[in-house]
Formats: C-alpha cells, sequence, structure tokens
C-alpha cells in the first residue's frame, strides 16, 4: 500500500529508523531492570511488565528490520504481528500461573523501589513513543508500526496498573496487591495477543 505524505519517504523512513533504535534501547533497558527486579523481589506485577517489555522488543526489532530493508511484505508483518500475538499468550498463563501461587503462599513479594522507578519511567516515556509511532504509520501505511505502536500505548497502561500493585505494597506492606496487579493486566495482554493474531493490531485508521 502506497501512501502519499508531504515529506520524502527517505526522511520518514530515517525518523521510523532514528524512534525505533530509542525504543529498542529503552524496551532492553527496561525488560531486564524489570525482570531482574521481578526474579529478586519475587514480584508478579513486575514479572508480567517485564515480559510484556520483551515482546514490545521484539516488535520493535521487526518494524526497524522492514524499514532498514525497505521491505513491504505484508506476509512479514503478519507473521511478525502473530508471533507476537502467540508470545503474548504464553505470557499471560505464566503470569497467570505465578499470580496464583503467590495469592496461595508459595511466594512472597517484597517491596521494590528499583521496580517502581522503572514503572514511572515507562509510564513517562511509552505514551510519547506510542503518538510518534502513531503519527508515522499514518506517513509509512506500515502495519507493522501500527502495532508497535499500540503496543508502546498498552505498555504505558501495565506500567500504571503495575505501579499501584507495588506501591500499595511499599506503603502499606499490602503483599497481595502485588499478585493482583499482574492478573488486572492478563486480560489487557490477551486483549493484545488477541487482536495480532487476528491481523489486527490496533484500532488506528
Amino acid at each position: 500500500m502506497t501512501t502519499m505524505t508531504a515529506f520524502p519517504l527517505s526522511e520518514v523512513s530515517r525518523k521510523v529508523l532514528r524512534l525505533q533504535v530509542i525504543t529498542v534501547i529503552w524496551m532492553s533497558a527496561e525488560a531486564i531492570v524489570s525482570l531482574g527486579t521481578a526474579w529478586s523481589s519475587r514480584s508478579p506485577a513486575l514479572f508480567a511488565f517485564g515480559g510484556d517489555s520483551l515482546v514490545e522488543l521484539f516488535s520493535a526489532s521487526v518494524v526497524f528490520w522492514r524499514f532498514v530493508t525497505h521491505t513491504t511484505e505484508e506476509r512479514a508483518e503478519r507473521t511478525a504481528a502473530r508471533t507476537a500475538g502467540a508470545l503474548l499468550f504464553a505470557l499471560g498463563a505464566l503470569v497467570v500461573f505465578g499470580s496464583v501461587t503467590t495469592l496461595l503462599g508459595y511466594n512472597q513479594p517484597t517491596p521494590s523501589r528499583l521496580g517502581i522507578g522503572v514503572l514511572v519511567a515507562a509510564i513517562a516515556i511509552m505514551p510519547w513513543l506510542a503518538r510518534e509511532k502513531r503519527r508515522l504509520s499514518g506517513l509509512t501505511g506500515s502495519a507493522a508500526l501500527r502495532a508497535d505502536a499500540a503496543q508502546s500505548n498498552l505498555c504505558a497502561y501495565l506500567a500504571l496498573v503495575a505501579l499501584v500493585g507495588l506501591a500499595v505494597n511499599v506503603i502499606w506492606h499490602i503483599r497481595w496487591a502485588d499478585p493482583l496487579a499482574a492478573l488486572a493486566v492478563v486480560p489487557f495482554i490477551a486483549y493484545e495477543g488477541f487482536e495480532a493474531v487476528r491481523g489486527r493490531p490496533c484500532g488506528c485508521k
């Protein structure tokens, strides 16, 4: 599909690539910190957020590859979106398992200020990334970039929900708030996975 733009395509492509480099760097740091902190603090909410960050990293890498190689093959984009959807379904199942075992007392999440820090940073950064990707997807007509924009936007919501669970645990030492927050993000993860598998990555026009 060809889209008329006010800028040369090469200029728009460079903007996309710069944005994806920022995304890949941030998502790598976000995933490493979130999953590492989730392991040390036994936090299901951080595990859910970190796992979604890994899927977002995969999505950003696919978009970067698509614009570096100048490919417009829709089959490749659909395959990437469906792979991301399958990964999200697997993540949702793992989050449910971890949350339930925590609620049953097999794990005891501890307060994590580092985890709160990365969640606050994500809430600040991800909406801007989502907005820029959505704008550029309109200029390029890329379904993969639209999907990436939707995932960046969802990442901010997941960070907000996880932040509430961690903050409650830090302030009031209510340990069940953490796994409850993790369970609260599962419907969002499942919805994102369902839309990706259907080949409708977001509602962007």
